[in-house]
């Protein structure tokens, strides 16, 4: 039988685990998308405070 995968109730831990993902596929597919590393940074950023403070 298949089990289901838990999805973290935790936003911090769910923008971290985008930001690692969206962080792999940048160094496997070359995206030629302008302003992406600002958005990574800020998605990191984002990450951080909210693991930092617990949500």
């Amino acid at each position: 039988m298949a089990k289901k995968m838990k999805v973290t109730k935790s936003l911090g831990m769910l923008l971290l685990g985008i930001w690692l993902v969206l962080t792999g596929l940048l160094q496997v597919v070359d995206f030629g998308i302008g302003g992406l590393d600002v958005i990574l940074a800020l998605l990191a950023i984002a990450a951080g405070a909210l693991i930092i403070l617990g949500r």
